[in-house]
């Protein structure tokens, strides 16, 4: 043992002490320029037309952004940091702060854990990706394909977030079956990111992918007595959905280069398993029927009933017949990503209520000539990165009121303005905040933030071009000219 400490050569660190500290404690000098930056900033007056808790929430939610994105703190921890300071800055009462980890979406993607964990729990989610690998992995591309596009179609006739709570323990046990490392492989990660994806481009399709295309058009109808029957939705949207579709892998494809040739290890595993595990068990049974019936009720009752409450009475139905242990739940379900969802909203109703978000968006649209195309261009992408911040309705009823004011005074059609504001807004791919698609699969522990942030920035972009070369030249083709 002393011999082994004596070969290995001894390194001494010759630079100044200074240097030295300087590079020790660089971490804690970016909170503390954070923390200064932040200080500063709140003593200034804020700008005019904007209230002092609109202000001081940009701030709170600039720092916000910075933390997510450097990884300084874990996300989750950032995002509770947040909701702890809206009613210590007075940007928020505490009471109504707090109770917005009551917002339904927090229950639906608890909900949405708790039937991925029965899945895995039971084993179902292995057996039915032991026959999506025997039947489509016959190589990886193929096989990551199939995830993509199934996740897209899918996510046409029901909430993409129930399309992704659905796939989630599919695509996990196919990674696990093929033993590929966290955060080291990029298959993995192509795995993930593929049904985020897919169902983030697929939910713009029709009205079942979200409620931000009903509520668009309901303001429309109120307001102007237009309407959107389902098909001329469908017909306006499947023009960017489809080669967003195909743009959308090429680009995972380059972000994410297979790193995997071939899945043939997995299929012979797989293949042993199966026999292995032979019948489906009764808590097998069980669990897919529950899985179908509140599959059937998201898409036939998810509107009038609440995404949120099917999913948590299907998690009492399990717990009746016994299907699963709450020992399991605290094994499978990531609290983290569920105090990450219940801060990130208080964040956002807090941009919301102070008034913060409208401001931000008046002073966007407020810089150019109103041109009926620019028009379009301008707040097409302001709903494109709002909805990174806020949720898809908050940005339809923010911004839906001014995009009619500013259609009806240069007399552009009221419908192109309800989807140029409606469309982008579902497509949130930078942030899990944006969409609960994203912080699903970021639950999986396999991606970090950069890799979501970084190529959603790109097919972000993507998706704006592309939604602005549909407005002029598809869109006139079938009645909705500018």
């Amino acid at each position: 043992m002393a011999q082994d400490l004596f070969d290995k050569p001894l390194k001494i660190d010759t630079r100044p002490l200074w240097l030295i500290l300087l590079d020790r404690t660089a971490r804690y000098q970016v909170f503390a320029g954070l923390a200064a930056v932040c200080i500063i900033l709140f003593r200034l007056s804020p700008p005019a037309g904007l209230a002092p808790a609109g202000y001081h929430a940009i701030i709170l939610f600039g720092a916000a952004i910075f933390l997510w994105v450097s990884g300084l703190l874990p996300i989750a921890v950032t995002a509770l940091l947040s909701m702890v300071m809206l009613p210590l800055l007075g940007i928020m009462d505490a009471k109504k702060t707090y109770a917005l980890f009551g917002n339904e979406a927090v229950f639906f993607i608890l909900g949405a854990f708790i039937l991925a964990a029965a899945m895995t729990g039971t084993g179902l989610s292995a057996r039915l990706a032991r026959a999506m690998l025997a039947r489509f992995g016959k190589t990886p591309k193929r096989l990551a394909l199939t995830v993509f596009l199934l996740s897209a179609f899918l996510s046409f006739c029901m909430s993409e977030h129930a399309v992704a709570a659905m796939m989630f323990p599919v695509v996990t046990e196919i990674i696990e079956s093929l033993g590929l490392e966290k955060f080291r492989s990029r298959y993995a990660k192509l795995l993930f990111m593929a049904i985020a994806w897919g169902c983030i481009i697929g939910g713009i399709a029709t009205f079942l992918g979200g409620a931000r295309a009903p509520l668009a058009v309901g303001i429309l109808r109120e307001t102007s007595g237009l309407d959107f029957t389902f098909f001329e939705w469908t017909l306006a949207a499947i023009v960017i959905v489809v080669p967003l579709l195909l743009f959308g892998f090429l680009l995972l494809g380059w972000f994410f280069p297979q790193d995997l040739e071939s899945v043939e290890d997995g299929l012979r595993f797989l293949n042993r398993k199966r026999l292995e595990t032979g019948k489906m068990s009764y808590n097998e049974m069980i669990v897919a029927a529950v899985m179908v019936a509140t599959i059937g009720c998201w898409m036939l009752l998810g509107k009038d009933a609440g995404l949120a409450a099917i999913s948590i009475l299907a998690t009492v139905v399990l717990f009746a017949f016994r299907v699963v242990s709450w020992s399991t739940i605290e094994e499978y379900v990531n609290w983290g990503i569920i105090l990450m969802y219940g801060g990130s909203i208080a964040l956002a109703s807090a941009l919301e209520k102070s008034g913060a978000a409208l401001w931000l968006v008046n002073k966007g649209l407020g810089i150019f000539t109103p041109s009926a195309f620019a028009v379009i261009a301008i707040i097409s992408l302001v709903s494109i990165i709002l909805t990174e911040c806020i949720s898809h309705a908050a940005v339809v009823a923010i911004l839906m009121p001014i995009g009619m004011t500013l259609a009806k005074s240069i007399g552009m059609d009221l419908r192109v303005i309800t989807l140029a504001i409606a469309l982008p807004a579902g497509l949130a791919y930078c942030l899990p905040m944006g969409t609960p698609a994203t912080a699903i699969v970021y639950a999986s522990g396999f991606l970090k933030s950069r890799d979501i942030i970084v190529p959603g920035a790109m097919i972000m972009l993507v998706s704006w071009l592309l939604f602005l070369a549909s407005a002029w030249f598809v869109w006139p083709l079938i009645g909705l000219a500018i």
